[in-house]
């Protein structure tokens, strides 16, 4: 009965064909270009149609696996079991250990620690661990005494013969991202030969504990220095394969070499796009080491953490990272991560505080125990669009891999400044695009909160950082290439807004509204979002009923400047009158791009804003004009 049901339903709408479809769509399109109006450029380099269908999959490849399959793009094991993970500074081990018990307490799962003495001893790591043990919970060391404590673990391991399967330990050791990538030089060797040594001499004395690893490939810094997602991917996998190749030539086999690697990548707010990436990664990541021939099948499975965005946090209505890292957490997870990490939405300006981390933490349990999305393995899996994702990304990715794998590899490639010349387009691109708003950053280019004033802890340091420092006490060698630097998207426009904010003065913008109603509102509504982005305060009306009315309340407001808010057809006339009103006594601005802008340039009136204008460079003129 349930069958015949089912077959009722099935067949009670009429198949529609694709090309149906694009017949209707045509039809309401009127004669618009199809292609500008619903396909997507991506910046990865591929276009996005808007719908698929499942004639779309046919030419995929890699479907049909289950997740545990080879090649794993449906995930490394049978179930979604991702860890909560959550990263302490370690000055004082004995407050650190604390801290490590309440955050466990707290739903934490996989427990951080950043040493920051490279002298740390055994009695340090004792205190440490007090309560915690190496072989209760999933423990990741990293920091400038990383190696030191690895030394240190695998000697207590070893002498408390505890057993293998249970120590799931991970060290961040990564010379050539934290290294060469982000300082332009390995310091210690012009190759870093001492450091794939070094690794690959741990890797060795720990051999009996297979869970442990020890070379954290650190690729969210692609992202956070700018990178487009298939640029983070093809290059985080191309410095995971530069290790394999180093510490195979330092006498390991690919079977010691790849497990012994944890990838950490970054999720932005670009949601189907992330799930995609994390997908395509372990596919890629298992083909890049099938013909290496491994013997165990952990060689081949991508071990990836996953930390939300760094480069689109805000300083300014900071609550909405908050809803970012939401959204982001949300990719990470249905993508199939081993372990997640939500930044605080306070981290860009100031050290975490209780309230924040309890936030970051409590978004991933509000996923696992009233959202229950570790219940379901791959929920994206079959997903027309998703699945399509994942192919384009794969195939963007992959070309971008072999490029730098024909040039020797990753090492060479970053020397020949190959993957810095990549990045930084990328970046200047994401940067012009901030600054005209196709990227919105709410809170900071887009719909900011009006009265907002940067508190105590918002500085010129904290909103512009330096290059990442190293907490060792000792001299870094200079950078013998460019190194990338990581910066976040918002800062060029919290820099501007700081400078009104610290400036003493409280410039302000007045909305003149008249003419036709209806769109003296709207681009009053639009012109008070565009100069509260400086930290402008800005005074809106709803209407005046001539425009000797607006002048003279704008004159009386103090204002420095004046937009003229109204219709098209209004301004020939409207916007002259206000000049000839106003005078040189406020900056003149008229909201739009109406189709008289010629003529009343010629007539003297320069300054025009609309959805085309370039907000942050205009913003600073303004501000210059006032003496900002």
């Amino acid at each position: 009965m349930a069958n015949n049901k089912e077959e009722k339903l099935f067949t009670a709408f009429p198949p529609v064909t694709t090309e149906q479809w694009e017949e209707v769509i045509t039809k309401d399109l009127k004669g618009a270009d199809y292609q500008k109006k619903l396909v997507w450029r991506t910046a990865e380099g591929f276009n996005v149609r808007p719908y698929y269908r499942a004639e779309d999959l046919a030419a995929i490849r890699h479907l049909g696996s289950e997740s545990g399959e080879f090649p794993y793009v449906r995930g490394t094991k049978r179930c979604n079991c991702w860890r909560i993970h959550q990263t302490i500074p370690v000055t004082c081990p004995k407050e650190a250990n604390a801290l490590a018990l309440k955050l466990i307490e707290g739903g934490v799962e996989s427990l951080g620690f950043s040493i920051a003495d490279k002298e740390f001893s055994a009695a340090d790591l004792e205190t440490l661990l007090a309560g915690i043990g190496l072989d209760r919970y999933e423990l990741v060391f990293c920091g400038c005494g990383a190696r030191k404590v690895a030394e240190l673990v695998i000697e207590k391991a070893s002498a408390e013969k505890l057993d293998p399967e249970k120590v799931r330990v991970s060290f961040i050791l990564d010379p050539i991202v934290n290294k060469l990538t982000l300082k332009g030089s390995f310091g210690c060797s012009e190759d870093g030969g001492k450091a794939f040594d070094a690794i690959a001499g741990l890797i060795r004395k720990s051999a009996p504990f297979k869970r442990m690893r020890f070379v954290g490939v650190n690729g969210q810094q692609f992202h956070n220095s700018g990178s487009t997602i298939v640029q983070e991917l093809a290059f985080t996998l191309a410095v995971g394969h530069e290790y394999v190749v180093k510490l195979m030539e330092a006498g390991l086999s690919v079977d010691e070499a790849a497990p012994a690697i944890r990838f950490s990548m970054a999720v932005s707010s670009n949601y189907f796009m992330e799930i995609a990436k994390f997908r395509a990664a372990r596919m890629l990541w298992a083909n890049i080491m099938k013909p290496y021939n491994p013997t165990r099948g952990c060689a081949s499975k991508m071990f990836v953490h996953a930390v939300t965005s760094k480069w689109n946090q805000t300083v300014y209505d900071a609550y909405v990272n908050m809803l970012r890292g939401t959204t982001e957490a949300m990719s990470a997870t249905i993508a199939g991560v081993h372990s997640l990490e939500v930044t605080p939405f306070d981290a860009a300006y100031e050290q975490p505080t209780d309230f924040s981390e309890r936030i970051a933490r409590n978004v991933q349990l509000l996923l696992k125990n009233e959202s229950h999305f570790d219940q379901v393995v791959d929920p994206a899996g079959g997903s027309y669009y998703i699945e399509t994702l994942t192919q384009s990304i794969a195939e963007q990715a992959w070309a971008l891999f072999k490029q730098v794998e024909e040039k020797g590899g990753y090492i060479a490639a970053f020397k020949e400044g190959f993957v810095q010349d990549a990045v930084e387009a990328s970046a200047a691109n994401k940067d012009k695009n901030v600054a005209t708003r196709r990227i919105s950053l709410l809170g900071t280019n887009q719909f900011p909160n009006f009265t907002e004033v940067a508190g105590e802890a918002v500085t010129e340091q904290t909103v512009v950082p330096g290059s990442p420092k190293c907490c060792c006490k000792h001299q870094e060698a200079a950078p013998s290439v460019r190194p990338l630097k990581p910066y976040r998207g918002a800062m060029a426009f919290e820099q501007m807004r700081l400078k009104v904010d610290r400036s003493g003065k409280e410039p302000k913008a007045f909305m003149l509204t008249a003419g036709s109603l209806a769109m003296a509102r709207a681009r009053a509504q639009f012109s008070c979002n565009f100069f509260a982005c400086a930290g402008i305060r800005v005074i809106d009306n709803t209407f005046f009923h001539s425009v000797e009315e607006g002048a003279k309340a704008a004159l009386e407001s103090g204002a420095e400047i004046v937009v003229v808010c109204a219709s098209d057809d209004d301004y020939a006339t409207l916007a002259p009158r206000v000049k000839e009103l106003i005078g040189d006594k406020a900056i003149l601005v008229v909201a739009g791009a109406p189709a008289c802008q010629a003529e009343l340039e010629a007539q003297g009136i320069k300054n025009f804003i609309s959805v085309r204008s370039n907000v942050l460079e205009t913003l600073q003129n303004y501000l210059k004009e006032l003496g900002i």
